[in-house]
């Protein structure tokens, strides 16, 4: 076992989803302990208390972040990277990327804890995976607390009375891009899967895959995206050849698409929400798709676009230029102004 990736986390959890099938298709050992069972309490506490957390082989720290994590991962295990060769087509994948785990999330936490038949199935089922031998009455209650708890941090991801109209509108929308994304291609770059598909996919889990008010809706809306994500799930076995993706210049429209939703609804959000915590506000206030939007702050998403910044000049002038004739009236150039 000292040869294993160990993975601690949860089924409900999109990133756990998304890095479990990250190691599958990377096709690295692993064993999969649940958050919450006797196994995890042997685990070393992360620094930050979210799922998953993963240790590496002779390693006695635990890691935790999906998006640093994929990157150790490749560093530390050669064959079948994730991150595409292309400089210009890595920094676009980050792009998607970033977009599935910090936007989708938001249409997921909110299907999940705004609709009552979403929260009683949650509330019935998510609880149950670390506790499956207790007595029936106790994992009633827990499953009200859990939910109870849930509903009142939907001001985390900006779900609320104002913003959940944008949420949904932006997840219909993606869903019909992602269906003509994968029309005529495997993944969204190509014939192999990056970190973009998996960070859309770890959400899809949740979305397509689980919870009932989404899943329906996603069912109506593209088939072709639930049957993707059940593919996602395991690709260990997939052929991967040395021209598997296409370069910024070789983009299909439908890729393009994607990337001005991006500008449409994210890039106004992390503007905004990076402002308010440059001046210290408690309320982020701006339009998003000529809608009011309002949440607290979010100082992990104003990370994440430093981040998307400190990559982004990074690059090489070529690459950059190839980069910005992508984006160029998508409103994600904003980001990078």
């Amino acid at each position: 076992m000292n040869d294993y990736v160990t993975v601690c986390g949860m089924p409900g959890s999109p990133y756990t989803r998304k890095m479990l099938a990250v190691l599958r298709y990377r096709r690295i050992p692993y064993r999969m302990i649940i958050n919450g069972s006797p196994e995890s309490a042997a685990l070393p506490a992360p620094r930050v208390p979210i799922v998953p957390v993963l240790k590496f082989p002779g390693e006695t720290a635990v890691r935790v972040d999906s998006t640093p994590l994929i990157i150790a991962l490749d560093e530390a295990w050669p064959e079948r990277k994730i991150a595409p060769a292309d400089p210009a087509t890595a920094f676009l994948d980050a792009l998607i990327e970033d977009f599935g785990d910090e936007w989708l999330t938001k249409a997921m936490f909110h299907y999940r804890w705004a609709y009552e038949a979403d929260v009683e199935q949650a509330a019935a089922v998510l609880p149950r995976w670390a506790g499956t031998t207790l007595p029936e009455a106790e994992l009633r209650e827990s499953g009200r607390s859990f939910a109870e708890r849930q509903i009142n941090r939907l001001w985390v991801v900006g779900s609320n009375e104002t913003t959940c109209s944008t949420i949904e509108a932006s997840y219909t929308r993606t869903l019909q891009i992602l269906d003509r994304c994968l029309t005529g291609r495997r993944f969204l770059l190509g014939e192999r899967p990056c970190a973009g598909d998996f960070a859309i996919y770890g959400q899809l889990t949740q979305l397509a895959l689980f919870d009932p008010t989404p899943m329906a809706l996603t069912m109506r809306e593209a088939p072709r995206v639930v049957a993707w994500t059940q593919v996602l799930d395991d690709l260990s076995g997939l052929q991967v050849g040395p021209d598997s993706l296409e370069t910024p210049e070789s983009l299909a429209d439908p890729v393009r698409e994607l990337f001005a939703e991006i500008g449409r609804v994210y890039a106004p959000f992390l503007l905004a929400n990076a402002g308010a915590i440059e001046s210290g506000a408690d309320q982020v206030r701006c339009e998003i798709d000529n809608a009011p939007w309002t949440q607290q702050p979010f100082p992990y998403q104003a990370k994440c676009l430093a981040v998307l910044r400190s990559h982004y000049a990074s690059l090489e002038d070529r690459d950059r230029t190839r980069v910005d004739r992508v984006l160029e009236g998508s409103g994600c150039e904003a980001l990078f102004a």
